[in-house]
C-alpha cells in the first residue's frame, strides 16, 4: 500500500521508507518524480500518501490549535480522536477521488492526448506533499504549502499528461482552488496575508509582527 515506482523497469519500493522518500522527492525534484512514481492504474500509493499528509495535517493543527477539536460530550481527546479519523478515513479519499474525477473532465477540453485517470488522481495526491505543515498555526506558512501544492499540481499534470504549462494551469486552476484553496484553507491564509483596502495593499507577516504597504493609486 506504501509503494510507489522509483523505476518502472526494476519493480517497486514499499513501507514506510519509501513513502518518506517520494515525500521528499516530490518537494525537491517534482518533475523527475512524477516522470518516474506515477504507474497507470496503481492509485494505492498515491491515496496513502495523501491519508498520511492529511493525517499529520490534522493531528498538527488540533494539537497546537485546541479550539480545532470539534466538540464532542466535552470529551476533546475522543473528540480529537474521531475528528483525525473522519478526515484521514473519509474525507481525504472521497475529495481526492471526486476531484480527480473533475480534473479528468476538465483535461479533456484542453488536452487530447493524455494519461488516465488514475494517473491523474495519483498526481493530485502527490502535489499535496507541502501540506503536512499546512496544519502549524501560521497563515504565512499555510499559504505558502497551499501555493507551492498547487505549483506541483501543474507540474504534475504537465509531466503526467504531457501538455503544456498552459493547459495544465488551465485545467487545474478548479482542482486547485478545491484542494488548496479550500480543503487545506489557503483561500484563508491568503485573506490573513494579503489585505486589501480602497486605497493600498498590505502584505502582512503575523508571525514577525511585519507589514508591507503599497498604494493603489
Amino acid at each position: 500500500m506504501t509503494q510507489w515506482v522509483e523505476n518502472p523497469t526494476g519493480g517497486r519500493d514499499r513501507g514506510p521508507a519509501a513513502l518518506a522518500r517520494a515525500w521528499l522527492e516530490v518537494l525537491v525534484a517534482p518533475r523527475r518524480f512524477f516522470e518516474r512514481g506515477v504507474a497507470p492504474g496503481d492509485q494505492a500509493p498515491g491515496l496513502v500518501f495523501a491519508m498520511t499528509v492529511v493525517l499529520v495535517e490534522v493531528a498538527t493543527r488540533f494539537a497546537l490549535v485546541p479550539s480545532a477539536v470539534p466538540s464532542i460530550g466535552g470529551r476533546p481527546a475522543l473528540a480529537a480522536l474521531f475528528g483525525l479519523a473522519l478526515a484521514t478515513v473519509f474525507v481525504a479519499p472521497a475529495v481526492l477521488h471526486l476531484t480527480g474525477a473533475l480534473q479528468t473532465v476538465l483535461l479533456m477540453g484542453v488536452v487530447r492526448d493524455r494519461a488516465g485517470t488514475s494517473e491523474t488522481v495519483q498526481v493530485i495526491a502527490y502535489a499535496t506533499a507541502p501540506c503536512v505543515f499546512a496544519g502549524i498555526p501560521s497563515p504565512t506558512l499555510r499559504l505558502a504549502c497551499t501555493a507551492y501544492g498547487a505549483v506541483l499540481l501543474v507540474v504534475g499534470l504537465r509531466t503526467v499528461h504531457g501538455t503544456s504549462t498552459l493547459r495544465a494551469a488551465v485545467a487545474g486552476a478548479i482542482p486547485a482552488a478545491i484542494v488548496f484553496g479550500y480543503a487545506f484553507r489557503g483561500v484563508a491564509a491568503f485573506g490573513e496575508v494579503v489585505v486589501w483596502t480602497a486605497s493600498e495593499v498590505c502584505l502582512r507577516v503575523s508571525e514577525l509582527g511585519a507589514q508591507v504597504c503599497l498604494p493603489l493609486a
